[in-house]
């Protein structure tokens, strides 16, 4: 191969790994995403370089002093790896790109739903049923639903702090003043923004749409915030108030970061994303692709 001449291996739909087989994410900060042949690379502050597999990653997260390079983009793309933006260790999510290799079946299906009153109160009711397994939801609207669910989590927020022995005086965020919040509300802030990120990757891997939800309306991520409330129990709530524990109330994004990464992977979120959205919404009629 001549001097400078790049390799390029073509990707198919077919030789593409499904999402929920993927790592679900890799976050990246202070650094340049490039191409190295038709491989991409990471190039950190100090000049180390390190090969990242794309076509096994879900997203990357790329944080504050990120430059990418157009090619970057192109192949992760190519390998169906959705890139957000967000802000410093996943604490803001301001963006992300789509992907190229999803149909549109998928997104078709989501609208039709949608877009169908009755049918999208019985994809809410079935939101809500995994939250309230024993609750009898038959003839309940969706306004009522998301009364329950505003007691619900008020309530669980409460059983955390006496679980695990932690101050709380209740969800209070001031955007663009995140040093302001107490620890507890700054876990929260910080891995809600990180799991929305994944999420919104995931949809787009999958050829859905983040801005078309059942539950949630009038916001940027609908479906998003939605899938979100399935998982944030586990991965926002409960980890909150344990990692206040452990870190006796001083909050350190490492460590913080370090604990969701760890339950991400251990309840195989991407995996659970997938099952959960063809449970809950159902499939095309037509044959599905792999994703």
């Amino acid at each position: 191969m001549a001097k400078g001449e790049r390799l390029f291996v073509k990707v198919t739909r077919e030789s593409l790994p499904q999402v929920k087989d993927k790592y679900p994410f890799v976050y990246l900060e202070r650094g340049r995403l490039e191409i190295d042949d038709s491989s991409v690379k990471w190039i950190d502050s100090e000049g180390q370089v390190i090969p990242l597999p794309v076509a096994t990653l879900n997203t990357l997260l790329l944080g504050p002093g990120t430059t990418v390079t157009h090619d970057a983009i192109k192949t992760a793309a190519a390998a169906n790896c959705a890139v957000s933006w967000v802000g410093e260790d996943s604490l803001l999510f301001y963006a992300a790109g789509f992907v190229t290799t999803a149909d549109t079946r998928n997104l078709k299906h989501q609208v039709l739903l949608a877009s169908d009153k009755h049918k999208s109160l019985e994809v809410a009711r079935a939101m809500f049923q995994r939250r309230f397994p024993e609750a009898d939801l038959k003839d309940k609207s969706l306004k009522v639903m998301m009364g329950m669910e505003g007691h619900r989590v008020r309530a669980m927020y409460q059983e955390k702090a006496e679980h695990y022995q932690v101050g709380w005086k209740g969800r209070q965020f001031t955007p663009g003043k995140f040093e302001l919040s107490d620890t507890v509300n700054r876990i929260l802030t910080a891995t809600n923004a990180a799991l929305y990120g994944i999420l919104c990757s995931a949809l787009h891997s999958m050829g859905y749409s983040p801005h078309i939800g059942f539950i949630h309306s009038g916001s940027p991520l609908p479906m998003v915030y939605d899938l979100a409330d399935l998982y944030k129990e586990h991965l926002s709530i409960d980890l909150a108030f344990y990692m206040t524990r452990e870190m006796a109330g001083r909050y350190d994004k490492h460590q913080v970061s370090s604990e969701f990464r760890r339950r991400v992977i251990a309840m195989d979120l991407l995996s659970q994303v997938q099952s959960d959205i063809t449970e809950l919404i159902g499939e095309p009629n037509a044959r599905r692709r792999r994703q």
